[in-house]
């Protein structure tokens, strides 16, 4: 915020030789100062907000990929499970999990106010606030739902649901985003480091977080019936719809642009007051480095699918793409536009390796999320600590901070971030391993094989989500097919018109 404007009576009036001129003067400007200040709150909880609605977005984009992602009989039931983690998500980080993610003041591991939102609002802790950062916990929810598709319990959904976004995702979001978090970049007095952990919008906090939660949780139910012959050999289980798929792909690049640039949470900060250059030039950067790392990406995948398989895939393609926001996501806002490119690139090949070792493990995900999120969630992190801008990572943290490895700030914040790729996959295997093992073992995990084959839209959901003939058509109704009967000539031709 900019300076502001100070009057003073005394001063003035020695000017106009009048008490109560200076004074009216002087409460015109302040008038004017608050007007000042008011707006500038507005136009920051206006942006706010606005990112909260395009990451809210999102969630369509993943019920949309996930439905084109699964075979048309478990349609109903994934789109189901992906409007729930928004609901039950709500709920739960209402309740407990705002409050472990930021309830301020706190411990380095786990914050301990604002339960159901009480004493709020407070500065520096508005509505607008809370909505953002529950819209990115019910997308970690939404990863892990693409991992476990077309097997599971609807009831572990809503189990894992709550759990993952009212305890296990807060917890991480406290240690690298809360400013009294152990590793965040936003703890002053003691820095991990020196430096903190560098993950402006989650690649590590989101995508990590929901591609271990999935990889346990496929892991621990194993794969879908038909996805490996019985001689260990990999059989395609391909989704029913391609339109679906590049939907939700389009849906959830439009939804980005909050996710990354949104993650400055204010647009009204001048770097160097009176310029063209401030913290809105910052937010237009990383809406560019998101955009080249996800099209450096999805082309990368065009041709090295296409020189390995002989075939343009369209799937494929969307994925690398969403490979290479995933990667971004952590160094969106202090990597330069080249830096993003070579981000996207190298994503690509690491989905695609994750992919040939899922192949070679006999591990199924129908949506390759644990692949996408938690493999180029982990390479975002690496990329970050080698290429971030020393420029830049003064502008949004502090100054003196290190920086990139490859741009000459040293190694401190590579062992940061190694750090931070260790613990996420500690502690979401030690909390959503656990979870989904007692699940398993109390047969709350995954469905029957009989409701396996048959689909879960028949045996759980009450039907298909498409229809395939007219329920309301008289002609099949009572198990009677009738049929047009044309009037023929008795030589049996049609008769002349």
């Amino acid at each position: 915020m900019a300076a502001a404007l100070t009057c003073s009576a005394a001063d003035l009036g020695q000017h106009l030789n009048s008490t109560a001129a200076a004074d009216y003067i002087c409460s015109l400007f302040g008038e004017v100062q608050n007007k000042f200040t008011d707006t500038s709150y507005a136009i920051d909880t206006t942006y706010l907000l606005f990112s909260a609605y395009l990451v809210f977005s999102m969630q369509l984009g993943f019920a949309m990929l996930c439905a084109g992602s699964v075979r048309a009989k478990n349609t109903m039931n994934i789109m189901l499970t992906n409007v729930l983690d928004a609901a039950a998500g709500g709920l739960f980080y209402y309740l407990f999990g705002y409050a472990f993610a930021f309830g301020d003041p706190s411990n380095g591991f786990i914050g301990h106010h604002f339960f159901a939102m009480k004493s709020f609002p407070i500065e520096g802790y508005d509505y607008s606030h809370f909505l953002y950062q529950w819209a990115f916990a019910i997308a970690a929810a939404g990863i892990t739902s693409g991992s476990i598709a077309e097997r599971t319990q609807f009831v572990a959904y809503l189990i894992y649901s709550a759990f993952l976004t009212g305890f296990v995702y807060p917890v991480v979001s406290h240690w690298f985003w809360s400013s009294d978090g152990w590793a965040s970049a936003f703890n002053t007095d003691n820095l991990l480091f020196g430096s903190g952990v560098i993950d402006f919008a989650g690649s590590g906090v989101v995508h990590l977080v929901g591609g271990v939660a999935g990889l346990w949780g496929a892991l621990i139910e194993g794969p879908r019936i038909g996805r490996f012959d019985h001689a260990g050999r990999s059989v395609a289980l391909r989704g029913h719809s391609a339109s679906l798929v590049v939907l939700g792909t389009f849906m959830l690049w439009f939804g980005w642009y909050g996710f990354n640039p949104g993650s400055f949470l204010q647009i009204l900060k001048p770097y160097s007051s009176g310029t063209y250059y401030g913290q809105w030039s910052a937010v237009g950067r990383t809406a560019v480095t998101t955009t080249l790392a996800g099209c450096s990406a999805a082309l990368t995948t065009l041709f090295g699918k296409r020189l390995m398989s002989g075939h343009w895939n369209v799937t494929d393609v969307c994925n690398g793409l969403l490979g290479g926001f995933a990667a971004i996501t952590a160094g969106c806002s202090v990597v330069e536009p080249w830096a993003a490119i070579i981000c996207g690139f190298v994503a690509a090949w690491v989905l695609i390796g994750c992919n040939k070792l899922a192949e070679k493990f006999k591990y199924d995900d129908p949506l390759e999320a644990a692949q996408l999120h938690g493999g180029c969630g982990a390479w975002g992190i690496i990329f970050t600590a080698l290429f971030a801008r020393e420029a830049y990572v003064h502008e949004v943290y502090a100054e003196g901070r290190p920086y990139g490895l490859f741009m000459g700030g040293g190694g401190k914040l590579l062992a940061a971030h190694v750090i931070q790729i260790l613990v996420i996959v500690g502690w979401v295997s030690a909390t959503m391993g656990t979870l989904f093992y007692v699940l398993h073992r109390l047969k709350l995990l995954r469905i029957s094989v009989e409701d396996e084959i048959s689909g879960m839209d028949l045996t759980r959901h009450g039907g298909f989500a498409y229809v395939y003939d007219d329920e309301d058509d008289q002609t099949t109704k009572q198990g009677i097919m009738m049929r047009k009967v044309e009037v023929t000539n008795k030589n049996g031709s049609l008769p002349a018109v």
